[in-house]
């Protein structure tokens, strides 16, 4: 059964209506990226105990650790960004939660990423290799910008890599945004890896984000396809509807509601049982 989590801070910067919300909407995870307007990652030690006694008392566990890493520039120092991975292994095994969330390193105005991919393999290559000896998978996330923010390069990643630490989370509005079209173009490529969906819609023309299922993701073609082969994971609602900031994107409880119910109607519409 598929289970449905959500990026908590789109609702709240303050943590308790964070956990109310989610509660009110009957979801019992959430992605953790960010509580009082201070990164996850920053949180000092008090405060992520306080999070980790929160979060029961409203039902609730972590899906992921919506962390930065791997969200700096290609030529950032990399043994300085190994120990702020390590606060994420950290946090992770506070919190229970199975998977971080990375990215593949910003690629510098005026290249290609191709110009940077023996770079970005060594890195990525050892932040695997850092999480080796832990309970966790990192998800990989095809931001924009980043070098594996198409199909082609989402695939090079993982299978380049070759570690089973580092796998795919789905996309489908930054696929939109940088001219993809998610299930057409990635879909059969990119499967055996995938195993998180960050549930994100977008229009092509413009590149506005959407509710599921109103823009050009794709996802009533992605969510089919992953029911009718027997996906097993977390859907995590992550719908920047009002605007963005530099922890990440807002909504706010009532458009973060709506988001919700677009993915609910498309589950209902298809008879795919989630909880």
């Amino acid at each position: 059964m598929w289970t449905l989590s959500g990026f908590s801070d789109e609702i709240s910067a303050d943590l308790q209506t964070q956990c109310r919300t989610l509660a009110s909407l009957g979801l019992t995870h959430l992605e953790f990226r960010s509580a009082w307007d201070v990164n996850v990652l920053d949180l000092d030690d008090d405060q992520l105990d306080l999070v980790a006694a929160m979060l029961p008392r409203y039902g609730l566990a972590v899906s992921s650790i919506g962390s930065p890493i791997g969200k700096v520039p290609i030529d950032a120092d990399l043994d300085e960004h190994l120990r702020r991975f390590d606060r994420a292994l950290y946090v992770a095994k506070v919190l229970a939660a199975p998977y971080i969330r990375v990215f593949s390193f910003l690629m510098p105005a005026g290249s290609t990423a191709r110009d940077h991919r023996d770079e970005v393999l060594r890195r990525m290559t050892a932040l695997a290799a850092r999480a080796d000896g832990h309970d966790v998978v990192l998800l990989h996330e095809n931001e924009k910008g980043v070098y594996g923010d198409s199909p082609e390069r989402c695939r090079d990643l993982v299978e380049s890599v070759g570690s089973p630490r580092l796998r795919l989370a789905w996309d489908p509005a930054n696929y939109v945004q940088c001219g993809f079209r998610p299930y057409t173009d990635g879909y059969r490529q990119l499967r055996p890896y995938l195993e998180y969906v960050q549930v994100k819609d977008a229009l092509l023309t413009s590149g506005a984000v959407v509710p599921a299922g109103a823009g050009d993701g794709e996802l009533r073609d992605t969510l089919a396809a992953l029911h009718a082969d027997g996906f097993d994971g977390f859907f995590s609602l992550e719908p920047h509807l009002a605007e963005g900031h530099d922890l990440g994107g807002f909504s706010g409880p009532e458009l973060f509601a709506t988001a919700h119910r677009a993915l609910v109607d498309i589950l209902h519409e298809q008879a795919i049982a989630y909880r």
